[in-house]
């Protein structure tokens, strides 16, 4: 499933990686205070109750770690604080989870509609430093509205999933990942196995309670702690399904939203899978026929598309006989290559970095494509490791009901190599990253049918390598009559409102600060 480019690079020299900002309180206590004990029970009790903001302080280890977030452009601070969830919606007077919330408050007070509600994607996206990475993109909105985001439960500071320690994980991703004999499976067959005990371990009585359908309701539960009679939501990636499963369950109190980067409700784990490879495919065409266009002046071997992407796949399969030296004394796989390939399509802006680590990686210095793949997996400098992709295990594997074993999953290779030679193979063998999991699935697909919602602006982008184009249009279908509104925008990355295009970014808020919804069937480029 996707992973939201509110995860990626922040900035890249060299072989480092810079991740972006957040907060958390940096002891783990909650900053909410819960009403008065004899007062109201269950939800009313917990939606009485009053965050305690405070200025943010540097993200956990789990968030990914680094600085404080800088001041906003104004000078104003970014504000912090926890609300406390039922861990079991059916129990909503049993255990509790406590969810980082951070917020920037809106600059006109006085035309102030209420606060906007962020996810970024994953699952497993931390809000908390998602929100202040990506700031200057949504500085236009906060003029009206309270910028807000969070860490779901389960990611980040909101009592994450944990499964394996950072030597354990550097481990893991340096494994092969597409085997090539049964010695190789049985590896990743044990390894899979390891990492879900891990998970079920250091995590087990939250791991069935950190799906969708329960951070849909906390949604809900935080609209009626913020104090706003609608939820106005911007979603980003995985964050359109998590807006879709809200809109059906609350079709009601759904504000003005905007589903950017749309995943495709229809979908189950193998359609998914199988969109996101010719997704991958397509930037990865796009990306090479730049690198022909531009002639000498592109730095990788082959006249044409296919000579080019000829060349990666070579450089993979010898990668796959003998990795080359990375960073310190980690080296580069081949699956780590063919993650830090991915990792550079989900923006254009880093397809400079993708041509020179292809270009390094072929001389045999594999750090820069090491370092996209540190990303993906959200390793930082110092070798610590953040939980988005524990999380996103776990909420995937919650969600879904499909199970394919190692088996199931050899015998679709061949399907997907011919929708990708580089990504086909790796994409066919992630189809069993659930089968060991502790934890049954909920659902075949998600539910995001929501008569009677207020509009839904969802914005495809034709280019888009992790959420193909076609899912918007799903979406719009899936919402229902007079719900989804499809804009399109004719470019290349992953989502569209942060892309640059004016075309776009006008349409959106015009939407979100005016309520003029645009024309549906509405095209960028």
């Amino acid at each position: 499933m996707p992973i939201s480019a509110a995860q990626r690079v922040a900035l890249l020299t060299a072989s480092t990686v810079l991740l972006a900002a957040g907060c958390s309180d940096g002891n783990g206590s909650p900053g909410a205070v819960a009403p008065a004990s004899g007062g109201p029970t269950g939800l009313d009790r917990l939606a009485a109750q009053k965050p305690e903001w405070s200025p943010c302080l540097p993200p956990s280890p789990a968030e990914g770690g680094g600085p404080a977030p800088s001041p906003l452009p104004d000078g104003a601070a970014w504000e912090c604080s926890f609300m406390t969830a039922p861990l079991d919606y059916a129990k909503p007077d049993g255990d509790t989870v406590d969810l980082a919330l951070i917020r920037a408050k809106a600059r006109d007070r006085k035309q102030r509609i209420g606060s906007l509600v962020f996810n970024f994607g994953g699952p497993g996206g931390s809000g908390i430093t998602g929100l202040p990475g990506f700031a200057s993109d949504f500085e236009s909105l906060r003029s009206r509205y309270d910028l807000v985001s969070f860490d779901p439960r389960g990611v980040g500071r909101s009592e994450p999933v944990e499964c394996a320690t950072d030597k354990e994980l550097d481990a893991y991703y340096a494994l092969d990942f597409t085997p090539d004999d049964a010695e190789e499976e049985r590896v990743l067959d044990e390894a899979q196995k390891k990492y879900a005990a891990g998970c079920e371990k250091d995590s087990g009585p939250e791991l069935p309670h950190v799906g969708t359908e329960n951070a849909a309701r906390d949604m809900d539960l935080m609209r009626r702690v913020l104090g706003d009679d609608k939820l106005h939501y911007f979603g980003i990636s995985y964050g359109t399904e998590l807006g879709g499963v809200y809109a059906h369950l609350f079709p009601k109190n759904v504000g003005r939203a905007v589903f950017d980067a749309v995943v495709d409700p229809a979908a189950g784990v193998l359609e998914g899978a199988l969109g996101q490879t010719e997704g991958f495919q397509l930037a990865l065409d796009n990306f090479a026929k730049d690198c022909v266009d531009r002639g000498d002046a592109c730095a990788l071997p082959g006249n044409s598309v296919a000579g080019i992407e000829g060349f990666i796949t070579d450089l993979l399969g010898r990668l796959d006989k003998k990795p080359i030296p990375g960073i310190g004394d980690r080296m580069l796989t081949q699956t780590q290559a063919t993650n830090g390939i991915a990792q550079s399509l989900y923006s254009k802006d880093f397809w400079p970095y993708l041509e020179q680590g292809l270009d390094e990686a072929d001389g045999g210095n594999g750090a820069l494509l090491l370092a996209l793949s540190d990303s993906m997996n959200g390793r930082n400098q110092t070798g610590s490791y953040s939980n988005i992709q524990a999380a996103n295990a776990a909420i995937n594997c919650v969600d879904f009901k499909q199970r394919y074993t190692l088996g199931q999953a050899k015998e679709r290779v061949p399907e997907f190599r011919k929708s990708s030679a580089v990504f086909g193979d790796y994409m066919a063998w992630a189809l069993s990253s659930c089968a060991q999991w502790p934890v049954p699935g909920s659902w075949d697909h998600p539910d995001v049918s929501a008569p009677g919602s207020a509009p839904i602006l969802v914005i495809g982008n034709t280019g888009d390598p992790a959420t193909p184009y076609e899912g918007a249009r799903s979406m719009v279908d899936a919402l229902g009559p007079g719900v989804g509104v499809e804009l399109t925008y004719k470019g290349q990355g992953h989502g569209a409102y942060g892309s640059g295009n004016a075309c776009v970014k006008r349409a959106t808020d015009a939407y979100l600060l005016e309520g003029k919804v645009p024309a549906a069937g509405t095209v960028c480029s």
